[in-house]
């Protein structure tokens, strides 16, 4: 299962789920260098930053932005 982190509160991470509901994870039980936007991969009891998706969703993200300002 997929995450994507949304924002910290907290001692929380606020995630959101591959169908678009939300979960809160506790900061404690994530790798220690997790930031917003990173796509987090859970397999059973193991949560690990999916580094793959998240540059390949930051590189979506940004291509989005630069045709928003080429547009003005």
């Amino acid at each position: 299962m997929k995450f994507t982190i949304d924002r910290f509160e907290g001692n929380f991470a606020v995630c959101e789920k591959e169908d678009g509901t939300m979960i809160n994870i506790n900061r404690d039980k994530l790798p220690k260098k997790v930031k917003e936007g990173d796509i987090l991969l859970v397999e059973d009891d193991s949560i690990k930053v999916d580094e793959k998706a998240t540059k390949e969703r930051k590189k979506s993200i940004d291509k989005l932005m630069e045709d928003l300002w080429e547009q003005e």
